[in-house]
């Protein structure tokens, strides 16, 4: 997989606004209505990314999911990580 250049990163971003840089991944942060919301949500999450072959770095505290995408065996952001993004929004 190829890595994405900072304008082909940038421009993806536009695409998903609730997710943000941070160096070579991408993260989105979403409150959810309480704890078990957030297990249904990340639920829904683990099956678009096992669906995708592609695993984003996920935390939880009660309410409160952080995914983090990356494209660790390319070293950074990849078109596969902006393609799950998208899904994800989607939820």
């Amino acid at each position: 997989m190829e890595l994405l250049t900072d304008d082909q990163i940038n421009a993806e971003l536009t695409a998903v606004p609730a997710w943000t840089r941070d160096g070579n991944s991408i993260t989105t942060v979403t409150t959810r209505k309480d704890f078990r919301d957030a297990l249904l949500y990340v639920g829904a999450v683990a099956y678009l990314a096992e669906t995708a072959g592609h695993h984003p770095d996920v935390a939880i505290s009660w309410n409160q999911v952080t995914l983090t995408l990356s494209t660790h065996s390319a070293g950074g952001l990849t078109g596969n990580d902006f393609a799950l993004a998208r899904q994800i929004s989607a939820l």
